[in-house]
């Protein structure tokens, strides 16, 4: 019997990246999940290419707004553009939901976030702290709710997105 080892060895990777993905899928893979401005050598490094090669398809991606780049710092580091992403999110929820589902949905999560702001008396979920009370449960509760407070919010901003989109034949502002 062999032993289990969850770390792929450098030929598994390797194989992975090269079934089906192209040098730029596999860069814009790899952007997508970096979560702080990175070099473009290190995004190389994870995308199985040359630095040229990431430099060059994350410069286009720049162009098309998918991430954002900071070319003055040495090296020029990038990372991806959140309101893209929420954009891209915005848009699937408009093709998939008719907007009074949207707009009810809206609703729902506009109750919710009246319920967490009398819950914690403030409009601002970065003004709670989860760490006045002692003991350990009720921090983690106070942790959780918070962070379904702040999902709450974005979710509002998204179908609030969505909607706009879908009433305005995809546009955020009327034609």
């Amino acid at each position: 019997m062999t032993e289990f080892d969850p770390t792929p060895t450098s030929d598994e990777t390797q194989r992975r990246w090269q079934t089906g993905t192209d040098t730029f899928g596999r860069v814009y893979d790899v952007i997508l999940g970096v979560t702080s401005p990175t070099a473009y050598a290190e995004i190389a490094e994870l995308a199985d290419c040359s630095p040229n090669a990431a430099k060059k398809h994350l410069d286009r991606l720049t162009e098309m707004g998918i991430v954002r780049a900071e070319r003055d710092s040495r090296p020029a580091t990038y990372e991806r553009n959140e309101g893209y992403l929420e954009w891209q999110d915005a848009s699937r929820i408009a093709t998939d939901l008719a907007v009074e589902e949207i707009i009810n949905r809206v609703e729902a999560l506009e109750s919710q976030r009246t319920e967490y702001e009398a819950q914690f008396g403030t409009t601002d979920p970065t003004a709670v702290n989860v760490f006045d009370h002692g003991d350990h449960e009720t921090i983690h509760e106070r942790m959780t709710a918070v962070g379904e407070w702040q999902g709450v919010i974005r979710d509002i901003r998204l179908y609030e997105l969505a909607r706009q989109l879908s009433q305005n034949d995809g546009h955020l502002l009327p034609a």
